[in-house]
Formats: C-alpha cells, sequence, structure tokens
C-alpha cells in the first residue's frame, strides 16, 4: 500500500485530487494503514472513469447548473403582472422581488459546500434539487407578496448547489489540460440562464400570466431532478478512498484502515471545522477576496444593466414586453463569443506550460488580462448608445462587448482559485459565489436611482470606471500571484 502511494505521489497523478504532502506528512502518507487509489490507473478514481461516464455526468451538470440560473431573471418581465396582481405599486420591492432570488445565493453556499466535502457531491445535487423544486412549486401557488419573497429566497438557496460544487466535480474528473474548456460549458448556466430567462419569460408572462413561468420551470426541474438521480454519480475522492477504507476494515477485519484524506477529527469538529472553510478562504485569502470581489462586481453589473434594458426597448424603442425580451440575445451572444475564445486560449496555454512543465495557477490568467478590458468598453459603448437613442442594434451590441468581458473574468477568476485550492475546489467556489451572488442581489437595487439622477451615459460610465480600475487585479496577479500564494502569511489551515 505504502509503495503503491509513494509512486502515485511521484508520478503526480493524485495532485489531482489533493495537494503534496509536506515533510511533517510524509511519514503519514507512507502508512501502511492508509488507504489511496490501486495505482495510477484504477478505474475507481473519477480521473480515470470512461468518457462516457463523465460526459453524462457533465452534461446532466450543466443542465443543472443552466435550470436555477434561468428562475433567477425568467420570472423579471411579469413582475409588472405581479405587482398589478397583489395591489402594489412600490418599485423597490419589484426590484427586490427579482434579486431576492439572487440573495438566496449569497446564503446557500456557505453550508452547501462544506456539506459536500464531508458526504460527497451526490447527496447535495439530489437534496437540493428536490426543494428548489419544492420551492418553485410554492412560487406558482402564493397568495401574498411575502409568501412569493420568501418563497423566491427558499428556492435561490437550494438553487445555488449546482453553482457552488459544479466547478468541484468538473475537478473531481477533468485534469487541468482540459480542465478550462470543460469549466467553460458548465460557465454556460449562470451566464447563459440569466440571459435566456427574459427572453423565454417575457413571452410567457405574456402570453399566461406570470404564475406560468414557475409551473414551466418546476416541470424543467422535475424532469432534470429524476435524471440526475438516475445518472449521477459520486466523484469526491476523499469521499470514494473513504468508503473504500471502509469496506477494507469490514473485509481485513482491521480497524486501523483509514483513507489517505482522513485527519483523524471527531465528527463534530469536523463538521464545524469545514463549516467555516469558504468563509477562511473567503477573509483570509487575498487571491480569493480580490479575484471574487472583481469577478462578483462584473456580474452585479449583469442584472444591474437588466433593469435597464427591457424599459429602454419597451420606451424609447416601441418594443412590445415579449419582444423586448429578445434585446437580452446581445449578452447571450456575446458570452458565447467569450466562452469559446477564453476557453480555447485558456486550454491551449495549460498543454504548453504542462508540457514546458511551468504549468501554475497563474496560468489561467492571460485571457482575463486581455477580455477585462471589454467590460468598460461594453459599459461605455451600451450607456451612451442608449442615451443618445441609435438605431437599438449599436446598445445591443455594446451588452455583447460587455458580455465577452464578463464571461473572460469569470472563467479566468474561477479556473484560477480552483487550481490554487484544488482539494477543496467547492469551499473557494462558496466563497466566490457568495459575494457575487449577494453584490448581484444589492446592486441592482441602487440601479433606478443611479440612472435617475446621471442618466443612462454617465451612470454606466461611472461603472466603467470602476471597472476599468479593477483591471488591475489580473495584471497585479499575474505578476505578484503566486509569491501572495505561497507567502507563509496568507497560509490557510483548512
Amino acid at each position: 500500500m505504502a509503495e503503491k502511494a509513494l509512486d502515485t505521489l511521484e508520478k503526480g497523478l493524485s495532485t489531482e485530487q489533493r495537494p503534496l504532502p509536506t515533510d511533517e506528512e510524509e511519514d503519514k502518507v507512507l502508512d501502511d494503514d492508509q488507504v489511496d487509489w490501486d495505482g495510477p490507473d484504477d478505474v475507481a478514481n473519477p480521473m480515470n472513469w470512461p468518457t462516457g461516464k463523465k460526459a453524462r455526468q457533465l452534461v446532466l451538470m450543466a443542465f443543472n447548473t443552466f435550470i436555477t440560473p434561468l428562475a433567477s431573471s425568467m420570472f423579471a418581465p411579469g413582475v409588472g403582472d405581479v405587482m398589478r396582481d397583489f395591489q402594489s405599486t412600490d418599485q423597490m420591492l419589484a426590484s427586490f422581488m427579482v434579486s431576492v432570488f439572487v440573495l438566496g445565493y449569497a446564503f446557500g453556499p456557505f453550508i452547501i459546500a462544506p456539506l459536500s466535502e464531508m458526504y460527497g457531491r451526490v447527496p447535495l445535487y439530489h437534496a437540493c434539487n428536490v426543494l428548489f423544486l419544492i420551492f418553485t412549486i410554492a412560487c406558482a401557488v402564493a397568495q401574498s407578496l411575502p409568501q412569493l419573497i420568501v418563497f423566491r429566497l427558499l428556492a435561490g438557496m437550494a438553487g445555488v448547489c449546482p453553482l457552488t460544487i459544479g466547478s468541484g466535480t468538473v475537478a473531481d474528473m477533468v485534469p487541468k489540460e482540459k480542465r478550462a474548456g470543460i469549466m467553460a460549458v458548465w460557465a454556460l448556466g449562470p451566464i447563459m440562464g440569466p440571459v435566456i430567462g427574459p427572453v423565454a419569460g417575457g413571452f410567457l408572462a405574456q402570453e399566461e400570466g406570470w404564475r406560468w413561468v414557475f409551473w414551466v420551470i418546476a416541470i424543467a426541474t422535475g424532469v432534470m431532478t429524476i435524471a440526475c438521480m438516475i445518472s449521477y454519480r459520486e466523484s469526491y475522492a476523499p469521499v470514494l478512498l473513504e468508503r473504500k477504507a471502509a469496506r477494507l476494515r469490514k473485509e481485513t477485519g482491521n480497524p486501523n484502515l483509514r483513507s489517505v484524506f482522513d485527519r483523524g477529527q471527531m465528527t463534530a469538529k469536523l463538521f464545524w471545522f469545514t463549516l467555516a472553510r469558504p468563509m477562511k478562504l473567503l477573509f483570509l485569502s487575498p487571491i480569493v477576496f480580490i479575484l471574487a470581489l472583481f469577478a462578483a462586481v462584473t456580474y452585479g453589473y449583469l442584472y444591474l444593466m437588466f433593469t435597464t434594458l427591457t424599459p429602454i426597448f419597451e420606451s424609447t424603442y416601441g418594443f412590445s414586453p415579449g419582444v423586448a425580451g429578445l434585446a437580452y440575445l446581445g449578452f447571450g451572444i456575446g458570452s458565447v463569443l467569450g466562452l469559446v475564445a477564453s476557453g480555447a486560449a485558456a486550454n491551449h496555454i495549460a498543454i504548453t506550460h504542462t508540457a514546458r512543465g511551468c504549468f501554475k495557477p497563474e496560468s489561467r490568467l492571460p485571457p482575463m488580462l486581455v477580455g477585462c478590458w471589454f467590460i468598460p468598453i461594453g459599459l461605455f459603448w451600451y450607456g451612451w448608445s442608449a442615451q443618445a437613442h441609435t438605431h437599438w442594434i449599436v446598445p445591443i451590441i455594446g451588452t455583447g462587448v460587455f458580455a465577452i468581458g464578463l464571461m473572460t473574468v469569470f472563467m479566468a477568476a474561477n479556473t484560477y482559485l480552483i487550481d490554487s485550492y484544488l482539494r477543496y475546489a467547492a469551499s473557494v467556489t462558496a466563497a466566490s459565489t457568495a459575494i457575487r451572488s449577494l453584490i448581484g442581489a444589492v446592486l441592482p437595487l441602487a440601479g433606478p436611482a443611479m440612472y435617475a439622477s446621471l442618466d443612462l451615459g454617465w451612470g454606466n460610465s461611472l461603472l466603467a470606471f470602476i471597472a476599468l480600475a479593477m483591471c488591475a487585479c489580473p495584471l497585479l496577479f499575474w505578476k505578484y500571484g503566486e509569491r501572495i500564494r505561497t507567502h507563509p502569511r496568507f497560509q490557510i489551515n483548512l
């Protein structure tokens, strides 16, 4: 057993699942009572699963990750009908009904990610899918505004699960040379869901009423939940090796056998220690905090722009509510372009750097060094063209330029953080998702007042100037990231 563990470490194959041991841990790694994979080709290791098995799980996960962000904005075009049905004219409350779903995204990750690193990914996927289905149905039958707001919040808390641990699932199964491309497919959900939602929701709310928006989401969620229950398999290495150790203890009668990941902590202590991990990463690691904040501000801009898009195209260009939803396609097309470009560039860089033996997490940053500049360009473009009442295609192109930068930043930040904290991919994604969702929920509430004071031109210019300042982040980490990441001062006991 010791020889197998040592051989795996020397070949660098176990480092896809955990960091290399320190000198003090070396003796523990070579302990005969520790259970590891049966060599580098062990078929039980998710890295060695057949391509078809990986593809099935990843495709379902991508669909899972698409459905819940879809629900975040699909409801937006029907908000006016909701306010009329419940006889309210409070515009702040109307905006909050949309963003409260994303507020749920800010709280859920701090529970979901640690639990997934204790009990595995699959139980969390299944439990959260069922809860999301229940709360979505509750939204469809809500009889008052407070009920609808509470159920939207709870649906968001459950629906954030695939966004929180999806990247961890990718890291469980996909080597670093291919990880950026697969992450690009997974990232389509969080970006394309909010974009496609208003397009479909506008026509559906106009023809069938706002309640049918929730019924359609519930039907899709029900189908997805059944498919996931049939097809999902556990992929988290520490949980799989713990199960293997338990089986071997029973078969051999040796009670001392334990997983190589076993820290020997009591369950209660381990639970609280694990529960604190996303918070520790967010507030004790400058890499996590600054990059997560950059991605969060960009994501908040997306939802802030959503607050102006429909009114602009209805009042300025005379679009119907359904047709106005098509204006969101600019974001969608730009996101796909950014996805393809950044994914292809990141994979090429990873393959090249790996072949040279110089791959490190900072190898994920070059696409962001270029793509981040599209964010302020797109904001200037969209704001001033909309204020000048140019042809309707011009502001839509501006939103597309913005979306290219958004996708590039989102992709590079996620893969960089995951490669920096590979074993704790779910927790670091939870930290990033939480701050991103909090800003995405709160920032749009300031939109109406800001645009009323500054108008679209200077309002979006203010956002663009902030984005310009934040473009220094990838430059900072490209030059100093490795030094910061490995500095003893920022080493966190995880």
